[in-house]
């Protein structure tokens, strides 16, 4: 009787297993049926204990997945946009535990997997071969029946059967991927600012600069907890006032949340919603032309800043970019802040070394604020930034990521020091810049939805520059200064590109 209710627990466990981090525990239909088919079966019935053992461990990796992304990214796996994040997650993983930690993790993972298969296979051999074959027969015919019914009419049969509609709903969704992808194939052929040489007449000499601050959301407004953002924000506008440059500022609804910054820059350049890898690979194999393009069509140098590259990135010369300045390039010669490569400030030191160019457009992407928000970074005077020695103490400083990250308002406190710092850097060198350049920062994305703590992907927007260049902007309806109106539109961020580059195309 016991070995009987430890093995409906665990085939109930695994079945029943949400696959949201906030879903409900409910009663799965499929066990009754998956027992009465075991029953049903002559002997041990070892084939169909094998498939029951593959099909379960399978569908527990899909809802660990689930599980994964909705912490992470505030959405469930994609089975077919999402399996390039494997190998992200192991990049991700051996640049914050090291290459010791992440082989421990992941021989960690394998044991449970092994635990589990083994689990499985003892209690499906529970019921293998015991049931009569006309009541178990009936007994497993009746469960198919309710599992089909629930699957045709949802939550209208009491207990619902979880993983069978979990499996259901993840192959509807690789269906409705590939349609979009054959879409998005489309629109990316056609162009509306293909041929045009006229994008950014009216910037003249002025230099553009896209400022990427990393997981750098509407929380900062929202949540009462990183309040202190706001206010940095609002002392930061007497800062830039004074060099006599206006200020306009909205929102943008970013195409992710959590993480993949590089989707968030290809959207913005693009002007298409780019929020998996599918489509980024699509992008680059289309001949869609970026933000990027289009400048150096218009006689434009173009220049990416990338700290966080550390190999080779192939994909940026297709994105448009003249030069690339990645983590070897900028010349960083302090201790990494894990796995962020070096501090915002001496990026930003980095690419003022290259001097003033006329009418280039840079895109900077900072990393201070990208998890896992420790150590905390602190300014320090700019004319003592040198080769990035100084801020080797800092880089040693406080407690290792696996020990803040016990503590999930430790995290969040993390969160809101390393983002402030990125504020109060991004903003002072938009100030230095004066009245040669046009400065965009942007969010690319909110951070995991537990310590964002609110709902939605929409990210800040600021353009900083001399008014009359700012001027070309007042039909956006922006809010002047760096606090945007709460009640704004949201402007999706594969928007941006067209109205952006029409903004600019009139006379200088």
């Amino acid at each position: 009787m016991a070995r009987a209710a430890l093995s409906l627990l665990l085939l109930g466990l695994v079945l029943a297993l949400p696959g949201h981090p906030w879903g409900a525990w409910r009663f799965p239909l499929e066990l009754p049926a998956l027992v009465a088919l075991l029953a049903l079966r002559p002997g041990r019935a070892r084939g169909l204990r094998a498939l029951l053992v593959a099909a379960l461990g399978a569908v527990t990796v899909l809802k660990a997945l689930d599980l994964a992304l909705q912490l992470a990214f505030g959405r469930p796996f994609d089975p077919v946009a999402d399996l390039p994040l494997l190998a992200s997650a192991l990049d991700l993983g051996e640049g914050t535990l090291g290459a010791g930690g992440a082989l421990l993790a992941a021989a960690l993972i394998g044991a449970v997997l092994a635990g589990l298969a083994a689990g499985l296979w003892w209690a499906s051999g529970v019921w293998a071969g015991r049931g009569r074959p006309l009541a178990s027969g009936t007994a497993a015919a009746l469960a198919l029946a309710l599992v089909a019914a629930d699957l045709a009419w949802p939550d209208r049969v009491p207990g619902a059967a979880f993983t069978t509609r979990l499996v259901w709903d993840h192959a509807v969704t690789a269906r409705q991927t590939r349609a979009d992808l054959a879409a998005f194939r489309a629109a990316a052929r056609t162009d509306p600012w293909a041929g045009r040489t006229d994008a950014f007449a009216r910037l003249g000499p002025a230099e553009l600069r896209i400022l990427f601050v990393e997981s750098y959301g509407r929380a900062s407004f929202d949540n009462p907890l990183y309040a202190s953002h706001a206010a940095l924000l609002r002392a930061a506008e007497t800062g830039i006032a004074a060099q006599g440059l206006a200020m306009r500022s909205g929102w943008l609804g970013s195409p992710v949340a959590g993480g993949q910054s590089w989707l968030a820059h290809a959207t913005l350049a693009s002007g298409l919603r780019i929020d998996g890898a599918i489509r980024y690979r699509a992008l680059i194999a289309s001949p869609r032309k970026t933000l990027f393009e289009l400048a150096r069509a218009a006689g434009r140098e173009t220049l990416a800043v990338m700290p966080g590259i550390t190999r080779a990135w192939p994909e940026g010369v297709r994105l448009g970019f003249s030069h690339i300045l990645d983590a070897e390039g900028l010349r960083y010669r302090g201790r990494p802040f894990n796995w962020v490569t070096m501090p915002d400030q001496f990026t930003l030191t980095a690419f003022d070394r290259l001097g003033p160019e006329a009418s280039r457009v840079a895109q900077i992407v900072l990393l201070s604020s990208h998890a896992p928000w420790v150590p905390e970074p602190r300014l320090v005077p700019w004319e003592a930034v040198g080769d990035g020695r100084i801020f080797d103490d800092q880089a040693t400083a406080g407690d290792p990521p696996e020990v803040v990250w016990r503590d999930p308002d430790r995290v969040r406190a993390a969160y809101r020091q390393s983002l402030a710092y990125a504020l109060r850097t991004a903003t002072a060198h938009a100030a230095r810049s004066g009245a040669g350049a046009l400065t965009l920062i942007l969010g690319d994305h909110p951070p995991a939805p537990f310590v964002s703590g609110i709902a939605g992907r929409d990210v800040p927007a600021h353009l900083i520059g001399p008014p009359e260049l700012l001027a070309a902007f007042d039909g956006w309806s922006w809010t002047e200064g760096l606090i945007p109106a709460p009640d704004l539109p949201v402007l999706p961020m594969e928007g941006f590109r067209d109205r952006f580059l029409t903004a600019l195309s009139g006379p200088p």
